[in-house]
């Protein structure tokens, strides 16, 4: 199931970050290797989809991270645009 958050923080030297669920709750940890597109650097406040995974230790984390291309009412009012 995929969920969305904004990035909270990501420190690209260490390659890890953090996302905050946009339907609350605590921020999940990432990291580079869990994006998609890991030639990207996260931005905070970037919106992602991802998907959660449950470790052995009992802690959530965040893989699969895929940037969003703007808010969806953004999304459809381009589209429009571009009808004509």
């Amino acid at each position: 199931m995929t969920h969305f958050g904004k990035i909270k923080s990501y420190d690209n030297g260490k390659g890890t970050g953090t996302i905050s669920p946009e339907k609350g709750g605590d921020a999940l940890p990432f990291r580079k290797s869990d994006l998609q597109q890991e030639a990207q650097v996260p931005k905070q406040d970037e919106r992602y989809g991802y998907e959660v995974k449950d470790a052995n230790n009992g802690k959530r984390y965040a893989i699969n991270l895929a940037a969003q291309q703007g808010e969806p009412a953004a999304q459809k009012d381009q589209a429009n645009a571009q009808q004509g």
